[in-house]
């Protein structure tokens, strides 16, 4: 079959892409703060972009939580609220866990090198109360198990949930796991180093559910 000449499809998508993408890093930010009121014509403006892409890139924010759409009322950021975490920590906590079951089997001496480096920038970034950088330390060492174990089911859940999670992150970044959640990563590695798939995934799981208590209680 003949390749179709016409790209106005493929344009339609980059677009919503592009669309998608700068709202979402506006939201998850806080450029764009909870409970915003969102107007097509002040985004398409201040994007560049017509209002097609510009409204499907609001739906697809819409289905992620991300966005509010009442018909005929208002379109919004999301406001920051205790269920969004008590909703969201419980999921991360499983996929986490099954992620670090199913990569166990599979690491490597240098995998846990990793770990153990990532671990330590994280301790430093606590120390120093550089809130971004403990994020972005304490997500990387759980990535390194989603990226072992290779599941595409367990990434996909994950890169949908990514953009609630980090928001709220970046917007609570008063709230810092502290000493314990460097004690649990250490359990973790440990749990994994000994081949105890099944008790690694239950000590992620742990870690996850307990930080996620920690910014419920903050928002409340």
């Amino acid at each position: 079959m003949p390749v179709p000449q016409e790209n106005g499809a493929v344009e339609r998508h980059l677009l919503r892409d592009d669309a998608y993408n700068a709202l979402r890093d506006a939201i998850v930010s806080g450029e764009l703060e909870p409970g915003e009121q969102l107007h097509d014509g002040e985004l398409c403006s201040w994007l560049g972009l017509s209002r097609t892409p510009v409204r499907e890139a609001l739906a697809r924010l819409n289905d992620e939580c991300l966005v509010e759409v009442a018909p005929q009322r208002h379109t919004r950021v999301a406001p920051l609220v205790p269920q969004d975490a008590h909703d969201t920590f419980p999921v991360l906590a499983s996929v986490h866990a099954l992620a670090t079951e199913l990569a166990v089997p599979l690491l490597e001496r240098r995998h846990f090198e990793e770990l153990r480096l990532l671990n330590r920038r994280f301790v430093v970034a606590l120390s120093d109360g550089r809130a971004a950088d403990a994020y972005d330390a304490d997500d990387a060492f759980h990535e390194l198990f989603v990226t072992v174990c290779a599941n595409a089911e367990v990434s996909r859940i994950l890169t949908r949930i990514a953009p609630r999670l980090r928001r709220l992150e970046m917007l609570r970044q008063g709230v810092l796991p502290g000493r314990r959640s460097v004690a649990q990563h250490e359990v973790i590695v440990m749990r994994a180093e000994q081949g105890d798939a099944v008790r690694a995934g239950s000590a992620a799981r742990e870690n996850w559910l307990e930080f996620g208590g920690l910014v419920e209680r903050s928002m409340g």
